[in-house]
């Protein structure tokens, strides 16, 4: 179900979501956070849909903030509950002209009490999330590099302003990458790393994030190789490690199906497919600590090269 509120007020939307979910007969006691989702212009439906999915795993509220500064002043809303909605509800705010000014007060007044909060940037996210009005509430900060115009530089920005509470997808798109590397070198010979090379195309930040990673864990220079777009695959291409028995390589084709070879082993054809917004997304919602980590890898990112 939606309910349209056209030229509205907050404590009109938050009266009209009391309403809904009295005659309604949902219910917010189960909600566990408030998921609020910042886009400029038109509202990201893909970033809806993603939490929609997510809600399943971690019912919540969803607020999506969608602004338009050079317009007439106004808030629209719209209200998805039900079968439109998941297993959330969704509050959508349509903010332009004056209104946009003070983003951080459009959304106060309809997050759920003593309850989480966590910002999601879907596209361009603030040079410092955690200073700007929205990243201020919010108990974690989930960025996008790749939905940047240049997806390094905003590693970079992120890594020099980085707070505890920050992440970024690039990273998350990351587990399977790691958990696989992590799984090789857990097995015989166990062999230092002398040398790791990582290749990936240039619109892919998680590259990056790889390589510092793998150099940050195993204190190795690592070679990286940028490819230009079209020149293989999109993403991360492939990953060596050598050892003194032989060179460990994990490479993925554009199917998602990664090969494996190790020196005096068969070779091993590994599904490694590419992460959706929606599996992403509920990764990043089962914690809400600081991912420390993560933390130190965009640090070394953000440092000077």
């Amino acid at each position: 179900m939606i309910v349209d509120l056209p030229d509205t007020t907050v404590s009109a939307v938050s009266k009209a979501l009391v309403k809904v979910r009295e005659e309604g007969g949902a219910v917010a006691l189960g909600r566990v956070l408030t998921l609020v989702i910042s886009s400029a212009g038109r509202t990201d439906e893909a970033a809806i849909e993603a939490a929609n999915d997510a809600s399943r795993e971690h019912p919540m509220r969803v607020i999506v903030l969608s602004t338009t500064p050079d317009a007439e002043t106004r808030l629209d809303a719209e209200i998805r509950v039900g079968g439109d909605a998941g297993a959330s509800e969704v509050v959508v705010l349509h903010a332009s002209g004056e209104t946009t000014s003070d983003p951080e007060s459009l959304v106060t007044g309809l997050l759920l009490p003593d309850a989480p909060v966590v910002v999601w940037w879907p596209g361009e996210a603030p040079p410092d999330p955690h200073a700007s009005p929205l990243g201020r509430i919010g108990t974690r900060r989930i960025t996008d590099a790749a939905a940047a115009a240049d997806p390094v530089e905003a590693l970079v920005r992120l890594g020099t302003h980085y707070t505890p509470g920050d992440t970024d997808f690039a990273w998350t798109r990351l587990t399977l990458w790691r958990a696989q590397l992590a799984a090789v070198l857990d097995q015989p010979p166990y062999e230092p790393v002398t040398g790791v090379s990582v290749i990936g195309s240039s619109d892919s930040p998680s590259t990056e994030l790889l390589a510092q990673w793998l150099g940050l864990q195993l204190q190795v220079e690592v070679d990286l190789v940028i490819k230009q777009p079209g020149d293989g695959p999109s993403g991360i291409h492939s990953v060596r490690l050598d050892r003194a028995s032989g060179s460990v390589v994990l490479s993925r084709d554009e199917g998602g199906v990664a090969t494996l070879t190790q020196p005096n082993q068969p070779t091993h054809d590994i599904a490694l497919p590419r992460r959706s917004l929606r599996d992403c997304l509920a990764e990043e919602l089962r914690r809400l600590d600081p991912d420390e980590l993560f933390g130190d890898v965009v640090r070394q990112e953000g440092s000077p090269r």
